[in-house]
């Protein structure tokens, strides 16, 4: 569906939003109405659409940037624009797809892992994370898994809640990926106890690491 204008498709989704959905949204940091269900709806209609991806990301609304994250081509954006956009993704949804659904399949990708591993801003050092929990289990070849597990001993207890996150998910896949480290990441997960009282629905699993490796590592054994 080409020709899409940026106003007629913030219109649609002006009239999706709906408050009910807004108000739970609400409560993960997310400011928007429109289910994820409606949105990958329209996506699928628009189909890949770049330069209307770039236009409703510019709106900053975050039901726009969401769907531009859904249309957009990845390999499209260079890197200085990548990180621009990480950095103005303050929500945490944006910000999630934008790393999973974008940069990951970007050729910048290992640049930005990189660069955002080491900045200031711990919500940009998330995604640092989060791109290096992808190569612990996908490409760990070049890794220094050890020098990972000493900077998550020594910073993630007190690290902000979204980098916390990210690093205790770096932690919980090394040791269900790599034996030779399991011992220590129980070690580490035991002592720092992240995350060990946070709530979990029924039939999940506790992103706890000594209950997350273990159930992980049980599953893997039992295939």
């Amino acid at each position: 569906m080409s020709g899409t204008t940026v106003a007629e498709v913030t219109a649609e989704l002006a009239g999706l939003e709906d408050p009910r959905t807004r108000e739970v949204n609400e409560r993960h940091g997310d400011d928007h109405g429109v289910k994820l269900g409606d949105l990958r709806a329209i996506a699928k209609r628009l189909k890949t659409q770049q330069d209307l991806a770039v236009d409703l990301w510019a709106t900053g609304d975050t039901a726009a940037r969401l769907l531009a994250l859904l249309i957009c081509r990845p390999r499209a954006f260079g890197r200085e624009e990548l990180d621009a956009m990480l950095r103005e993704a303050r929500v945490p949804k944006v910000h999630d797809w934008l790393v999973n659904y974008v940069v990951k399949k970007s050729p910048h990708a290992e640049e930005l892992r990189v660069a955002w591993l080491a900045d200031a801003d711990p919500v940009v050092a998330s995604a640092g994370w989060a791109l290096t929990t992808e190569r612990v289990g996908k490409s760990p070849e070049g890794l220094d898994l050890a020098g990972l597990l000493d900077v998550i001993e020594a910073e993630m207890k007190d690290a902000p809640d979204r980098l916390q996150w990210a690093m205790n998910e770096c932690l919980a896949n090394i040791g269900i990926q790599h034996a030779e480290h399991r011992t220590r990441v129980l070690d580490i997960g035991e002592r720092l106890r992240v995350l060990e009282d946070y709530p979990t629905s029924p039939g999940c699993t506790s992103p706890y690491v000594p209950i997350w490796v273990g159930e992980m590592v049980r599953r893997q054994e039992l295939a």
